[in-house]
């Protein structure tokens, strides 16, 4: 029988058993699970880009110098 793999919630730091038992994994509870997406929906956190554009700058149109 293999061993359990135990994590760390991302929240709170808990540890969590990673298997059927614990339904909200990463996360230990459904509150640490709720947090972490309130947290995304905000934009406390983002991934990170390799580009230094803005929203505004990624989205406008190309210049275009023809006169049609």
């Amino acid at each position: 029988m293999s061993e359990a793999i135990i994590v760390n919630c991302p929240n709170c730091k808990k540890e969590v058993v990673w298997g059927p038992e614990s339904p909200y994994r990463p996360f230990c509870s459904k509150r640490c699970q709720l947090i972490d997406l309130g947290e995304w929906a905000a934009e406390e956190k983002r991934i990170a880009s390799q580009s230094d554009l803005s929203d505004s700058e990624a989205w406008s149109e190309p210049e275009d110098s023809s006169p049609y």
